[in-house]
């Protein structure tokens, strides 16, 4: 996929940013990309009027800087620069002119979109960002072609499964998620992966028949379908045949499938990499089930890093139909800033399944239960303590990604950053008004 920008490819932030930081900014306008609001040009909302599958341009540019030095400390660039700030974390209220394309020259601006009411209550207390709805004819399109794609292709539940995976609502989840991706088919490669691991994680793990007790082998098998096996020609039929044997499998080398025609090798190969973490962090909770062991908070955390919807963020440029280079994403800034979003997100769900899980049968760790237990604090405490650790992940998130962008302004580190902001955002967002899954509990 191409790079949206004029930028040629770099072997390091720094020099990325010692190189590129002048021509970069100087090259914006030709290149149609705002330099310092670069971040604020991918369009959170498709404008009304565009067709649902139609490509969503960027819009044009305007000049800019921010006089950041490359070697600020991440703190430093957060109060020098709250605008790049604000930009980085995304949308921050219904109807913000961030959630709208920028108004081209001959184009009056657009109006402010009505505030919807949405179903739930944040957390009180709990730093985000709220966000508009997603767009209806967008979650609508794509909630239809993730349960034909469930039922008729992959065979993925039984019919008693099917309240609860409309209850999901995953169209609007990642249409929330992912609003830059350029058509419904972009959004279907993050639909499609999301529910597979879902798939892994309720059959496998969780609620519909998993079990600790094998689930190496179980996972090990699963993570062939997305990282194929090869094998000698007496072989390969047999592990080829194993890829459709159940749903779980069955969800991920379909959805694989459909990565692959979109996606680069280097994205798709980086995709693998934070599944076999993810992979990981379940193997290491569900060793923690087997022996009844409650892990230490920073354990746990550690664990959380792993467990955690970082495969998710991670392809958000594949998803927004461009990519960023191999040498970018790889470097030690962005991987702190990747897995900051997804340690954060994953305290999100922490909190928001507390009560859900708190109900279900069997001990379930989540964040508040090991502060509650290893830290001697009453569940309330435990839980509002919990809700400042998740406060502390966001905050370095959004000045690590503002030190990034300063740092190495290319335009795809750029929107990628965006891309993540967003993501967290949208995250949120389903979490808070998926009453259908989760409520909150009664510590206010």
């Amino acid at each position: 996929m191409p790079e949206p920008g004029p930028s040629p490819l770099q072997s390091s932030l720094p020099a990325a940013a010692a190189r590129f930081g002048a021509h970069v900014f100087a090259d914006a306008p030709a290149s149609g990309i705002e330099a310092a609001g670069a971040l604020s040009t991918v369009p959170a909302q498709v404008p009304a009027g565009v067709p649902v599958d139609a490509p969503v341009p960027l819009p044009p540019a305007g000049p800019g800087h921010v006089p950041v030095s490359e070697d600020a400390p991440a703190a430093a660039v957060r109060q020098a620069s709250p605008a790049l700030e604000r930009i980085l974390r995304g949308p921050s209220g219904l109807g913000t002119a961030s959630l709208h394309l920028a108004a081209r020259a001959e184009e009056p601006p657009p109006a402010p979109a009505p505030e919807v009411p949405v179903p739930g209550r944040p957390i009180p207390g709990l730093y985000h960002h709220p966000i508009q709805e997603p767009d209806p004819a967008r979650v609508e399109e794509v909630s239809r072609r993730i349960k034909d794609w469930a039922v008729d292709e992959v065979d993925l539940y039984p019919d008693d499964w099917e309240g609860e995976f409309d209850g999901f609502s995953v169209g609007r989840y990642m249409v929330a998620c992912h609003p830059d991706a350029p058509t419904v088919e972009h959004l279907m490669l993050a639909t499609r992966l999301m529910v597979a691991e879902n798939a892994v994680d309720d059959c496998y793990c969780e609620d519909h028949g998993g079990s600790p007790i094998g689930l190496g082998g179980r996972l090990l098998m699963a993570h062939t379908a997305l990282d194929p096996l090869h094998t000698t020609k007496e072989y390969q039929p047999e592990w080829a045949q194993s890829l459709h044997s159940d749903a779980p499998r069955r969800a991920y080398r379909s959805a694989m499938e459909y990565f692959l025609r979109m996606a680069s090798p280097s994205q798709a190969d980086r995709f693998r990499h934070d599944m076999a973490r993810l992979h990981m962090g379940y193997l290491a909770e569900a060793a923690w089930a087997q022996t009844d062991h409650v892990p230490e908070v920073w354990e746990y955390l550690a664990m959380r890093q792993f467990n955690n919807f970082r495969p998710c963020p991670t392809i958000t440029d594949s998803v927004g139909g461009y990519e960023l280079p191999a040498d970018l994403h790889a470097p030690a800034a962005m991987q702190r800033v990747i897995a900051l979003a997804g340690n954060a997100t994953t305290i999100v769900n922490d909190l928001y399944s507390y009560t859900k899980e708190q109900a279900s049968p069997g001990r379930h760790l989540n964040l508040p239960v090991v502060i509650a237990e290893r830290e001697d604090m009453s569940e309330r405490e435990a839980y509002l303590k919990a809700i400042e650790v998740h406060n502390d992940l966001m905050h370095e998130f959004e000045a690590e990604a503002a030190a990034l962008a300063a740092a190495c302004p290319v335009p795809s580190v750029l929107r990628f950053l965006r891309g993540v902001a967003v993501w967290v955002d949208g995250n949120h967002h389903w979490h808070q008004t998926n009453t259908y899954r989760y409520s909150l509990p009664d510590f206010w």
